[in-house]
């Protein structure tokens, strides 16, 4: 099967591309601006916010699969107009799609989300995302839709690990008050690879089974890369002017249920150190 990751250099994108790698498949990644360093990888750049120039790329690829894993939280055009160039694309050539979305789609007033709840997002992040979704079902009806939250690389990998490390010299804190459920990105990209396999359409929850702060996260991450916790202060999301949602939890009973790799909570993931992210 050829398998295309569109913001393949990204955590999950590279975690995507690694996976069909090793399963054999023949595995192609899309970059804006640096490519990953994965071998056995074919790689093609492609800004998808150009409508034309996405559609001509994926033609020539030709991909079975393609996983749209591309965003930028202060870019509309990438994570909402792309989405949409990127299904339209996909539709042009009968491709099967699967598109990652977020979280960020909800408010936090009606934790936990199960996978027909409707989005109300009060961030442009959260908006742009819901915007994608609703052009994802409306150009690619067979599209796989996959909400998940909090990715956590491994060896600093992921920018949540990033903001711990910093908390723990002093710089800045993690909130308290703010809770999600954080996913392993090679549990993440196991399931979803599974997943995209079935004949599943729709909205599907891949998240992790365990509600937690970005605070507590964080003391968690500092534990298994050898540093102190107690160096991280803790604050709350709660009293900033713009605090957005503080209650996100994904429920991925339903979805859990389709596929074989269970997705750990981060008592369990943040154990071990792990060498790849």
């Amino acid at each position: 099967m050829r398998v295309l990751v569109l913001g393949g250099s990204g955590l999950l994108g590279s975690a995507l591309l690694r996976r069909t790698v090793d399963r054999g498949d023949r595995a192609f990644g899309a970059y804006l601006r640096e490519r990953a360093p994965i071998g056995g990888v074919d790689w093609h750049r492609v800004d998808l916010r150009d409508r034309a120039g996405t559609a001509a790329s994926i033609r020539a690829i030709a991909p079975d699969l393609i996983i749209n894993a591309a965003f930028r939280q202060s870019e509309w055009a990438t994570t909402a107009d792309g989405a949409a160039n990127a299904a339209s694309a996909t539709a042009e050539i009968g491709a099967r799609l699967l598109f990652v979305s977020s979280d960020a789609v909800f408010s936090g007033q009606g934790s936990p989300y199960v996978e027909s709840a409707t989005p109300d997002p009060i961030t442009p992040y959260g908006a742009a995302k819901a915007a994608a979704e609703t052009a994802v079902r409306a150009l690619t009806p067979t599209a796989v839709i996959v909400r998940t939250s909090l990715i956590i690389g491994r060896g600093g990998a992921s920018g949540h690990e990033r903001r711990a490390h910093a908390a723990v010299r002093g710089e800045g804190h993690l909130f308290t008050d703010d809770i999600r459920c954080p996913v392993d990105v090679v549990d993440l990209a196991a399931a979803m690879l599974e997943l995209a396999a079935t004949g599943a359409s729709g909205v599907h929850h891949l998240a992790g089974p365990e509600p937690i702060s970005r605070y507590d996260l964080g003391r968690l991450i500092a534990r298994r890369d050898g540093l102190d916790p107690d160096g991280i202060r803790p604050g709350k999301r709660s009293e900033l002017a713009m605090p957005g949602p503080l209650d996100v939890r994904l429920d991925s009973a339903a979805t859990q249920r389709l596929v074989r790799t269970k997705l750990r909570g981060p008592s369990v993931f943040l154990a071990t150190r792990g060498d790849r992210p």
